[in-house]
């Protein structure tokens, strides 16, 4: 056996040595290292983002700042095209490096040693995320190793795409905005899924000097650093010369533009009753929304001062509401910040078609029964026509078109106050009372009710008389109200409405509406719906102050027309009637229906109508200015007289008596007794 000379034997054992010595403090470094970017306590990495609220297409209706007023804004869909250019731009090495590019940091140790002076950075896009979410410090060794460990933990704590939707949460894009997200829409007024690459350059370029290189502030910052984004990315070849000469030519933004806040009253509820969630669907449409929103403040700024004005716009097939415009303003001197949709206040007139369509379903009345309009009293309440005047014997349909009062009184003292009550409450309305049992006067008003409400009530009737509950959230489901109306008596009273004629200057549109006018001249209402779509308008002050001359025909039911005009080009056609509905005239009906009786009428010793005998039909009158001597037979006291549908005399026991002379001319003089059963005759003064 050869030994091995002695001076290999020699110079091999120490090189084994030294070798295993380094391995053993590479390995001990190596640990040290793991234990040390292992006890690292991160900062939080779940920071608050905006709270979103979308459309029923996504699109967003509106966002809320965090905390200190800073939109934050989650990441959402990204063009592909940004995330390459910023890569390449920012750490090209990202998707391989473990947090710390060594190679990058050698580069701009000697970048900086030749040129005198920082040329380019080593950070990698872990690190910046690292100071963004802790806000630290760059300018000092201490901070720049403490983004070094953070970035370390980081890599081994997230996946590669989480550390890069930290990056586009936190990037800050100058002024209160945090996020590629928040930057995009406030300087492009978009989303950052599609961008074009000078604007993917410019929001590349602001995170580094989000101040220095504002936009709106510093517009020759901002298109320097674009554009050597650009040239660096046309080097790297991400982009052609073309695409990069194109790029160069477009206009920087010069101001930040809002953060869309549609329907801020019903985004606002929506925040309150889903507190936790950082997303909210609803059924709107937003450009529906955009639209009708101006339309509302236009109104009521030409309806006078501190006028708001609330609308609502829902599809009664579905349920959705599909715009809700609170006020004529979210602030100022209108007290915009009151939702109007959801305000307590007298529906006026509104309520008339429910209590007739009741009264059809109750066998009591048909459109073409005759229903007297004439002065009656029920116990001390005496209602009034609104421009009081009485009319006589009218048929439903024109006593429901012409809004009167009494008869309608009269079909609520027969089905009872307590009956409309709990028809409102079927039909998803919550009407309040100020005392505690319903009177009368709630089918001419004497009830609170929400727009909201109102819209729910129509949208029942519209949708044939059950229809669905009127919901805003998208994922909600689709629920339908108790039966209010047959399909009969709905389809009646939606035929009488579509019959009224559309207000001056609109156009005819096919609606069936109704209008109505509060006590005091405080609420201008209008409702109205198609076969598909029902539209509440509301016109008045926040405050309940009244409003001189407003009425629902004149300032609300425009509005509701222009409303239809921006829904849609045309009218959807009404619901065609149910077979069984009865399409004849007052002569064709059964004697029951021919004119409207109370069930429980009771009649004195003389049951017959009253019988005008003085004076005489078609007679000439020379009287010299003194009283005219009436004479009538028949009827049920008590007795009143009407000249000109105007009442000159009530109460009247005896059955001759003299009334003012009316005037010279032609007179139209009407008696109508106990059971509203009346007489006419006309006659000529001298």
């Amino acid at each position: 056996m050869i030994p091995h000379p002695p001076y290999r034997s020699k110079g091999f054992a120490p090189l084994l040595l030294a070798l295993a010595f380094a391995l053993y403090l590479t390995a001990f470094a190596r640990d040290r290292l793991d234990a040390w970017v292992d006890a690292t306590v991160l900062p939080p990495v779940l920071a608050e983002t905006s709270v979103e609220v979308r459309n029923r297409d996504g699109a967003l209706l509106r966002a809320f700042p965090v905390e200190d007023g800073i939109w934050r804004m989650r990441p959402g869909s990204v063009d592909p095209a940004f995330i390459e250019m910023l890569v390449r731009y920012e750490d090209k090495r990202f998707w391989s490096h473990s947090g710390v590019d060594a190679l990058a940091f050698l580069r701009a140790a000697g970048q900086a040693l030749w040129n005198g002076r920082t040329v380019s950075g080593g950070s990698t896009l872990t690190m910046q995320v690292a100071r963004l979410i802790e806000d630290g410090s760059t300018g000092r060794w201490s901070g720049k190793i403490r983004q070094v460990r953070v970035s370390l933990a980081l890599e081994r704590r997230l996946s590669k795409q989480q550390i890069l939707n930290l990056y586009l949460t936190h990037a800050p894009y100058g002024g209160n905005l945090e996020g590629l997200r928040a930057g995009s829409r406030a300087w492009f007024g978009k989303d950052p899924a599609r961008l074009t690459p000078a604007q993917a350059a410019l929001l590349i370029a602001l995170p580094q000097s989000p101040e220095v290189r504002r936009p709106d502030r510093a517009p020759l910052a901002a298109r320097d650093a674009r554009d050597r984004v650009l040239k660096r990315m046309q080097s790297y070849g991400v982009l052609t010369a073309s695409e990069t000469h194109s790029a160069l030519t477009e206009n920087i933004p010069d101001q930040m533009r809002a953060f869309p806040r549609l329907a801020p009253h019903l985004t606002d509820r929506a925040r309150r009753e889903n507190p936790e969630a950082e997303a909210l669907d609803l059924t709107l449409d937003a450009g529906l929304q955009k639209r009708l929103e101006p339309l509302v403040a236009q109104a009521a700024a030409r309806a006078g001062p501190r006028i708001s004005g609330a609308l609502i716009v829902a599809d009664h097939r579905s349920g959705e509401i599909l715009a809700s415009v609170g006020s004529s303003g979210y602030a100022g001197a209108r007290q915009g910040f009151v939702d109007m949709t959801r305000a307590l206040r007298s529906p006026g007139s509104t309520l008339k078609p429910l209590v007739y369509g009741l009264a059809f379903d109750q066998g009591l009345a048909h459109p073409e029964t005759l229903i007297s309009d004439s002065p009656v009293m029920f116990g001390r309440y005496a209602p009034r026509n609104f421009d009081g005047v009485f009319r006589g014997d009218v048929r439903v349909r024109d006593a429901l078109q012409m809004s009167l009062n009494i008869p309608v009184v009269r079909l609520t003292d027969e089905l009872g106050p307590a009956r409309v009550m709990a028809a409102l409450k079927q039909a998803g309305a919550h009407p309040k009372l100020k005392g505690v049992t319903p009177g009368l006067a709630i089918s001419l008003g004497g009830v609170g009710l929400s727009l909201h409400d109102l819209v729910q009530l129509y949208a029942t009737l519209a949708a044939g008389g059950q229809g669905p509950w009127l919901r805003h959230e998208a994922l909600a489901d689709r629920a339908e109200t108790p039966r209010v109306l047959s399909d009969v008596a709905a389809w009646q009273v939606s035929d009488i409405l579509a019959g009224l004629a559309p207000p001056p200057g609109a156009a005819a549109f096919g609606l069936a509406y109704k209008t109505g006018t509060s006590y005091g001249h405080r609420d201008a209402w209008a409702i109205g719906f198609d076969g598909q779509h029902v539209i509440g308008v509301w016109l008045g002050r926040a405050d309940g102050t009244p409003v001189p001359g407003a009425f629902g025909g004149e300032l609300a039911a425009p509005l509701l027309f222009e409303a239809f005009g921006h829904l849609k080009p045309a009218a959807t056609p009404l619901r065609p009637p149910p077979p069984s509905t009865l399409i004849v005239g007052a002569a064709g009906l059964p004697q029951p229906l021919q004119r409207f009786q109370p069930r429980g009428a009771a009649f004195d010793d003389d049951p017959s109508a009253p019988d005008l005998i003085f004076p005489p039909n078609n007679s000439v009158l020379e009287t010299d200015g003194y009283p005219v001597t009436i004479k009538l037979r028949g009827g049920v006291v008590p007795f009143s007289l009407l000249a000109d549908g105007v009442p000159v005399l009530t109460g009247q026991r005896h059955r001759e008596f003299e009334i003012p002379n009316p005037g010279r001319g032609y007179s139209a003089l009407v008696v109508v007794d106990a059971r509203g059963a009346s007489d006419r005759v006309s006659v000529r003064i001298d």
